[in-house]
């Protein structure tokens, strides 16, 4: 393949982060590169596509600059771009908790697992292992045993694990995430909350997966990215697939967003399936006066009209 997709972070000081965003901008947008890139004062955390020489250029400029000397690069490769455009954006956070008295990793964080350990930890009956992900990306695929927080957005993970401490609180827990950045905060929240034991994956589960001695084993399931691939393989050993069909419950690993604008919940399902419900999750969203997939099949107001009724007649079976 003559393209490829880097993932990566770096918890570093940017001391002028708009500054820096603007400029990193337009270094990108030089070497033809498309993705997304967010830029705060703790770092940055990007993800983008481009040629092998592209992303080769990409990664020997940052690794010449001393602030992101250290980072690791995740490389994936691809038939084509995984974005349709760049951009370089500064934020207040990397990735949001929302937290009052914010976590910096470099002072407190879980201890680092590779990948050979986090597998070890998986097969430990004593050890708790959380996806520190949105329930989406957990439905889509997952380790085996791992407890699904029922959360749709990383900032209500706290709650989340408040609400439900009594489980973790005595016990060993390993946390993993899609390339390590959650975890690096999550883990160190989870030791000042009073948890004892702690630790994460490092380099998260792309790293899991390209590991020679684990190769993805133990995981079920796609991994689900933030780019037009939607989802990744991972385990190389002995596959099985995990989604179920939003409407029927069979086997699926196809996401698409609600077709209500207002709702835009992700959810699997088959094309037959999205077809039958006009691309909605429920009847409330296939009968959206703003119903994008109605608009993008030309789909006539009589026919509308049919097809929300066998929508509700199934419904209310």
């Amino acid at each position: 393949m003559d393209y490829r997709v880097l993932l990566y972070y770096n918890y570093t000081t940017i001391e002028d982060p708009e500054a820096f965003a603007a400029e990193h901008l337009a270094f990108c947008k030089s070497l033809d590169l498309k993705g997304r890139i967010l830029v705060a004062n703790e770092g940055i955390n990007g993800t983008l596509s481009g040629t092998i020489a592209q992303t080769e250029a990409y990664m020997e400029h940052m690794l010449q600059d001393l602030r992101f000397a250290d980072t690791m690069f995740k490389i994936d490769e691809s038939e084509g771009h995984a974005f349709r455009k760049m951009f370089v954006r500064p934020r207040p956070e990397l990735v949001s908790l929302n937290l009052e008295q914010d976590i910096d990793p470099h002072e407190l964080t879980g201890k680092y697992l590779k990948p050979t350990e986090f597998k070890e930890a998986l097969l430990d009956e004593d050890t708790i292992v959380i996806d520190a992900r949105n329930d989406y990306e957990y439905d889509l695929g997952h380790f085996r045993g791992a407890i699904r927080p029922d959360i749709r957005n990383f900032r209500e993970l706290p709650q989340w694990i408040q609400d439900n401490k009594e489980q973790f609180m005595d016990k060993k827990v390993v946390t993993y995430c899609t390339g390590g950045i959650r975890c690096e905060k999550f883990s160190g929240w989870l030791l000042r909350e009073g948890i004892e034991d702690v630790a994460q994956l490092h380099g998260g589960i792309a790293t899991y997966g390209k590991d020679p001695e684990v190769r993805g084993e133990l995981w079920d399931g796609q991994m689900y990215v933030f780019d037009d691939r939607i989802a990744v393989e991972i385990n190389q050993v002995d596959k099985q697939i995990v989604g179920k069909d939003w409407f029927d419950g069979t086997p699926c690993e196809r996401y698409i967003n609600c077709a209500n604008p207002e709702c835009n919940r992700q959810i699997l399902t088959s094309e037959e399936n999205e077809a039958k419900h006009l691309g909605g999750c429920s009847y409330d969203c296939a009968a959206s006066e703003h119903n994008r997939y109605i608009v993008k099949h030309n789909i006539s107001a009589e026919e509308r009209v049919a097809r929300l009724a066998a929508i509700q007649e199934e419904v209310t079976a």
